[in-house]
């Protein structure tokens, strides 16, 4: 049942970049290698920004090696770049794991001093988009993290670039794709975007708070079976999670066992839900990974053979 409450659908967006601005590479997550920091670096020096590095951003754990260094290392340097009055922006450079192991180490009133940033990120990062968008009442990013190959499509590097510097405007168009299956519903949904990948956000019942207003909500992921991504999507049901979702919004499942049962899984699982639901965003792990404001009202219109999401 959906609850109206009193708090605007839309959380604020940071201040658009400007060039000269800064933008900080930390590594909440995974390991990445020096070359692949490196390029990212690059990248936002074409784009007209500086660059800091956190002191960790290459580090690796000592004994768990998929970890970017210890759990404090990496909670003091996105802590770090948050306080710095000169970093305008925070972008993870890798998912992977760790974002949860070192979300609970962060400052939560000195990033509310500091005020909203942009965060980037995606896939493990969205336990930090989850966190620091309710923390700070803010708009953050779900894209491609910095040293992605799929940064190396325009379209992907593009959206990013766009979103920083101009924002996305009413009636913006951010996604489209296709209705989910024959006989899901159709029509328009009005929301706050949230969401991210399925597993973080199934990891988190219990932990963040379910949506607290009218919400639509993107689902992607990766390297998952068919009845782990049932699984998890029964936890969000039996939890209560998807009591204010009015629209749902599927991205990539990729490299997934058997990609028609993960349809079946989808349908079923969310088609009766009763809201418009988009499929085949193109959001997630495969080469197409376009950016999109987490945290901003939009608007979520299913018709027979369409299915789109604009910004309000």
């Amino acid at each position: 049942m959906i609850v109206e409450v009193d708090e605007p659908l839309g959380r604020r967006w940071p201040r658009h970049l400007v060039p000269g601005d800064t933008v900080a590479l930390v590594s909440p997550s995974g390991p990445s290698a020096v070359e692949a920091v490196d390029a990212a670096e690059a990248l936002l020096h074409r784009w007209g920004f500086r660059v800091r590095r956190g002191a960790h951003v290459v580090d690796r754990h000592p004994g768990l090696r998929y970890l970017a260094g210890t759990d404090a290392d990496r909670a003091a340097d996105l802590q770090a770049a948050w306080t710095d009055p000169d970093v305008a922006a925070v972008w993870a450079v890798r998912g992977g794991y760790g974002a949860q192991r070192m979300i609970d180490l962060l400052d939560l009133d000195a990033l509310r001093a500091a005020g909203p940033k942009h965060l980037l990120g995606f896939s493990d990062i969205t336990a930090l988009h989850a966190r620091i968008g309710a923390a700070l009442g803010q708009v953050t990013l779900h894209a491609p993290t910095a040293t992605s190959r799929q940064l190396d499509r325009a379209v992907n590097a593009d959206r990013v670039r766009a979103l920083l510097v101009d924002g996305a405007g009413p009636g913006t168009t951010l996604l489209d794709g296709r209705p989910l299956a024959d006989g899901s519903a159709r029509g328009t949904a009005t929301g706050r975007l949230i969401g991210g990948n399925l597993s973080l956000i199934a990891s988190d019942v219990g932990i963040e708070p379910p949506p607290a207003v009218p919400s639509v909500v993107l689902l992607e992921d990766v390297d998952e079976e068919s009845y782990r991504l049932d699984r998890q999507l029964t936890q969000l049901r039996r939890s209560g999670w998807f009591e204010q979702v009015t629209g749902v919004v599927l991205g990539d499942f990729t490299l997934v066992d058997d990609a028609s049962v993960v349809e079946a899984v989808l349908a079923e699982r969310l088609g009766d839900l009763g809201v418009p639901v988009l499929r085949s965003a193109p959001v997630g792990h495969a080469d197409t990974n376009l950016a999109v404001p987490l945290g901003a009202a939009v608007r979520l219109g299913v018709g027979s053979g369409t299915a789109v999401l604009r910004a309000c």
